[in-house]
């Protein structure tokens, strides 16, 4: 008898590159997905005895994605369109008990031409990403909506580059005989924002949950999110990375109740002021001051600052 066993497996297709027209007439929307889908299920035979009878080819996974994105109506709403290819997978064959599926959004933008929103042109201006992760699970043997249920959804935004040139501090911190950073009352302040927000999605089943998460408004929830986060970054005074953080947090959930919690990733970006004293020429040992106005970026290493925000939950 082994005294092993396998006490984790999934398996899938990561990487499914897909572009979606919507034509309305001359009037033309794009949409470009890439999409991540992992199952779990009944496939230890597949490891322990070779035996692939129950496996899903990944390729096969792949063509379900095309197919079930020629015919959604929900391709550019990402947490339904995830909700979607998880609940097919996990409807479609009785052994998988657990579909995993992420997407990223990426960005295109309308082209202005002479003053107009051209009806078919469109261009990328910038690598931010909307993203959703989703978790359907199968919780008991029949064959019916009743048998499935979301188990988690998450949202998010990556890879959103700011900088502001004034309006940070950083002080009061620590010193001792291995501080070599001068404390500043002005610095530039640049990050690159990654957040992930959960829902609050609580059902017994899958067809309850589609009730429950359809009246989330998913792409406004998203605009409301990094519109508030770009605003508090720009307007916030602030002390140090971790305070505005956390603002930023608090901000979102006092606005939005359906979310559970949400965590952000804010490494620095750090740039430092180019010594030009020894060419007479005034720039300042830091960022701090008007005479501070060529600076270097540094990019590595990195203080990188994260926490996740959660609500109370309330005593029973």
């Amino acid at each position: 008898m082994s005294d092993v066993f396998i006490s984790q497996q999934s398996y899938g297709k990561d990487n499914i590159r897909l572009i979606k027209v919507f034509r309305n007439k001359n009037w033309h929307e794009v949409v470009e997905l890439t999409i991540d889908v992992l199952l779990d299920g009944d496939f230890t035979a597949a490891y322990t005895e070779a035996d692939n009878s129950k496996i899903v080819a990944t390729d096969s996974m792949k063509n379900t994605v095309y197919i079930l994105a020629k015919q959604s109506s929900n391709v550019q709403n990402i947490e339904l369109f995830a909700t979607e290819i998880g609940r097919h997978f996990i409807f479609t064959y009785s052994h998988v008990s657990q579909a995993n599926v992420s997407i990223t959004k990426h960005k295109w933008t309308r082209m202005l031409v002479d003053g107009k929103f051209h009806d078919h042109s469109f261009y990328r201006d910038g690598e931010d990403t909307h993203n959703a992760k989703v978790i359907v699970t199968r919780i008991n043997n029949n064959d019916d909506e009743n048998s499935i249920k979301i188990e988690s959804i998450e949202s998010g935004l990556k890879n959103l580059l700011v900088l502001k040139t004034t309006g940070s501090k950083f002080s009061g911190f620590i010193r001792d005989k291995y501080t070599t950073l001068p404390e500043t009352n002005d610095r530039i302040l640049s990050t690159s924002i990654d957040a992930t927000w959960t829902y609050n999605i609580i059902s017994p089943n899958v067809t309850s949950s589609i009730e429950n998460i359809i009246k989330f408004e998913f792409d406004n929830i998203f605009e409301s999110i990094r519109s508030i986060t770009l605003n508090t970054f720009a307007t916030h005074d602030s002390e140090s990375v971790q305070a505005t953080l956390y603002l930023m947090a608090n901000s979102v959930l006092k606005s939005h109740p359906q979310i559970e919690s949400i965590r952000y990733e804010l490494p620095n970006k750090h740039s430092f002021a180019y010594d030009l004293e020894r060419f007479g020429l005034k720039n300042g040992e830091s960022s701090e001051g008007n005479d501070a106005d060529i600076f270097v970026p540094f990019d590595k290493p990195n203080g990188i600052i994260t926490a996740t925000i959660s609500r109370k939950k309330e005593l029973l």
